[in-house]
């Protein structure tokens, strides 16, 4: 066909992969006759919401989880049995090899989920800079206010006439 779809037909004679099977064998499960959403929820399956979300969440696994996972892909010795760990967990072989790869470089410590994003650049000195910047700032506006206390003191001093005390110049420098 010309759209690149292939179309099987059955010869006469030939034999189809499950025309082989005997009578009381069968690859799906035996149906009731119920909706199937019925049956699952009798069998306690969980049913998934269709709703679809505005934005995809992405999935985050602990430290502990990733270990357990990469220990029971070890335990496994059976063909196929690693494949089935996957599927009824949900994940890819990439994940399974990132958290072996990291489990072998730095322990459990190294399989923590580590912040996304690039990572701020932050040495001693500059930690330093904003603590003393802060600092000076928060001086600053403490100096303002009390130099607006004297100088209304100042004033009402002047408003009821009481002399001010003279203050040598160098006397508050020391």
């Amino acid at each position: 066909m010309g759209n690149g779809v292939v179309r099987r037909t059955k010869a006469p004679g030939s034999v189809w992969a499950g025309s082989e099977r005997s009578g009381g064998e069968r690859s799906e499960p035996e149906r009731s006759g119920e909706p199937a959403q019925t049956a699952a929820r009798r069998a306690g399956v969980s049913r998934h919401e269709p709703e679809v979300l505005e934005r995809p969440v992405r999935r985050r696994f602990t430290a502990e989880y990733k270990e357990r996972i990469v220990r029971e892909a070890q335990a496994c010795t059976r063909w196929g049995e690693i494949g089935a760990l996957l599927r009824r967990e949900g994940l890819y072989s990439s994940h399974l090899d990132q958290w072996r790869r990291k489990l072998a470089q730095g322990g459990r410590g190294a399989l923590m989920a580590a912040r996304r994003g690039r990572k701020p650049q932050r040495t001693p000195w500059a930690v330093e800079n904003e603590r003393l910047r802060k600092q000076n700032a928060r001086l600053e506006g403490r100096l303002r206010q009390a130099e607006t206390i004297i100088e209304i003191q100042k004033k009402v001093s002047e408003m009821l006439g009481i002399p001010r005390a003279r203050i040598d110049e160098n006397e508050g420098d020391a």
